[in-house]
């Protein structure tokens, strides 16, 4: 059917009910809105489902989100993981709850048991109950830091991280092959209960999950030492955050904690947030006037579902709060873990750390300085979580840290997901240290610059929506792809990496050999100096991000050079 064929089925097929037909009566005679709509299904894609909240195929509703997770039960079936069953979890956003409940009725349907948060949780904590529960699978219901008018939905296997191949593309085929709205089973909440097979998940998993992250603490003699001195400012950004990051810091004993009082409680509106992303530096409005007030040490802010965190510390030279980057942050947290790891002797011979291809160089560096194994995964936490899987199974490494540049970072293997509420606990630690040794986290920062090198890095995004902006987007990556440029401004290009193709080749040399990670749509540049380029579109959004890093000789000398490479990137596309 095409879009006018699909958008007359949904307003007259008793399937659907009246406010859904009520939305789509509304746009009649509206046929843009109503192709964006329907012109497609909104795609499942490797981490699931992300969209606009909506009647249609191309939207975020009880009947995209049922339809999805029939296609998961089929895959679950034939693997005959049934018993296992699913855990559940959902954020503060709009329809959270009802996304939630959609999933465990559908998996109740066909006899596979969910098991359904009592509240809002966040993400990583998803990622825990999983293993904990013994489940086959999880499900959690968030956008992460899109705004208020999406939702999604992310898919988990039995090992706590994100599905990664082939049981990416073995769902997503799944899913694809459930083509009629009416093969789609559902039962009633009441049924499933009886039948126990729709189960809540209660305060028993969080105490669990609080226990694992104060194991990961290296020295909690020094934040009992100065927990009454630092002082630290929060905000959840209205979602999920806010209730497990207070309960570690007060466990921990960090006695001057201030939350955010106009960001601590849900709204899926995020009223006072343009955008609830720790990445955009509007969102730290709130936080940074509540810093100044309190005098504090560092400003910190967890994304809705609170799997990413942002952070401002104090520069105590100018008495301003500078923003660290997530590049910036995970450094911090992996120098003090590997420096102090190897000081008390309980880092392990086979240490690793992990790295997204995007991800700050000094990673590079950290490893070589305290003699661990350095892995780079493809962009995306689930490529972390799937390397602990197989140093688990193959007996190879021990998992230390693993980050990425976008504000994600995991310590310990309680969870296969990144995690700010870790995150959050292991920078109060980092700042906790700072404080006893009379410095800032900001002066911190700048100990690891001028160790090893003043290394910056950058975006630049370009958002094209809809149809033509999804063909724009191929064409610039099929132009960078066959033209293979060179330099880039003053920069020379020494290998070109073509994940898709799994090829690099050496522009002196010519000499070409594998990348040795799965297929994707990116294209790497590797310059001179340390420096880099990447090109990759967005799996969730419709955009095409640049991401790209320096290596400078000094803060300024590291902004210059970062704006040239910037400029030089936008002459190319």
């Amino acid at each position: 059917m095409d879009y006018k064929e699909q958008y007359r089925f949904w307003m007259e097929d008793d399937y659907f009910d009246k406010a859904t037909k009520k939305e789509l009566a509304d746009i009649e005679g509206n046929d843009a809105e109503i192709q964006d709509r329907f012109y497609k299904e909104l795609e499942f894609g490797t981490g699931g489902l992300r969209g606009v909240i909506g009647a249609g195929t191309n939207r975020m509703n009880p009947y995209t989100v049922r339809k999805a997770t029939q296609g998961l039960a089929n895959y679950i079936i034939k693997q005959g993981a049934s018993e296992k069953g699913v855990a559940i979890a959902y954020d503060s956003r709009f329809m959270s709850p009802e996304f939630a409940d959609e999933a465990a009725l559908c998996l109740a349907a066909n006899g596979i048991k969910a098991y359904v948060f009592d509240a809002l949780r966040p993400t990583p904590e998803l990622s825990f109950a999983v293993r904990k529960l013994g489940c086959t699978a999880g499900i959690v219901v968030t956008a992460s830091h899109n705004p208020p008018e999406y939702n999604g939905y992310k898919v988990y296997w039995e090992d706590g991280a994100q599905i990664t191949a082939p049981k990416d593309t073995d769902i997503i085929t799944e899913v694809k092959n459930v083509t009629d709205y009416h093969t789609v089973k559902s039962i009633g909440k009441e049924e499933a209960i009886s039948k126990h097979l729709y189960n809540v998940i209660g305060s028993d998993i969080d105490d669990a999950y609080m226990a694992e992250l104060k194991k990961l603490i290296i020295h909690p003699e020094i934040i009992q030492q100065v927990a009454g001195d630092i002082k630290i400012v929060y905000s959840p950004f209205h979602g999920t955050g806010n209730v497990p990051v207070r309960r570690i810091l007060s466990e921990l004993g960090f006695k001057n904690v201030y939350v955010v009082p106009e960001q601590e409680l849900p709204d899926p509106n995020f009223t006072t947030l343009a955008y609830p992303n720790p990445e955009d530096p509007a969102a730290f409005e709130l936080a940074l006037k509540l810093a100044k007030e309190k005098d504090a040490d560092v400003v910190l802010a967890t994304d809705p579902d609170a799997d990413r965190l942002g952070i401002y510390a104090k520069d105590a030279k100018t008495g301003e709060y500078v923003s660290f980057t997530g590049n910036m942050s995970g450094m911090l947290i992996a120098e003090y873990i590997l420096r102090e790891r190897q000081a008390t002797g309980t880092l392990p011979e086979n240490a690793a750390l992990i790295k997204t291809i995007v991800t700050t160089n000094i990673a590079d560096r950290l490893a070589e300085e305290y003699h661990v194994k350095l892995i780079e995964v493809l962009t995306g936490f689930k490529y972390i979580g799937e390397q602990i899987k197989l140093f688990e199974q193959n007996h190879t490494y021990q998992y230390v840290f693993g980050l990425e540049e976008s504000y994600g970072c995991l310590a310990g293997t309680h969870a296969r997901d990144k995690d700010a509420v870790v995150a959050v606990m292991c920078l109060c630690e980092v700042a906790a240290y700072c404080k006893s040794k009379g410095i800032t986290l900001w002066d911190q920062m700048l100990n690891i610059y001028e160790k090893y090198g003043y290394y910056k890095e950058g975006m630049h995004t370009i958002t094209l929506k809809g149809i033509e902006g999804a063909q724009q987007i191929k064409e610039i990556m099929e132009k960078l792809r066959q033209e293979n440029p060179a330099r880039f401004g003053d920069l020379d290009v020494v290998n070109f990496k073509d994940y898709e193709t799994h090829q690099v080749k050496n522009l002196k040399t010519g000499e070409c050999s594998d990348t040795g990670l799965p297929t994707s749509n990116v294209l790497y540049f590797e310059l001179d100096n340390d420096s880099w380029c990447c090109a990759r579109p967005s799996g969730t959004e419709p955009k095409i991000k640049f991401y790209m890093g320096i290596k400078g000789t000094s803060l300024q000398d590291a902004e210059t050079k970062l704006q040239a490479l910037k400029e030089a990137v936008i002459a190319l596309i």
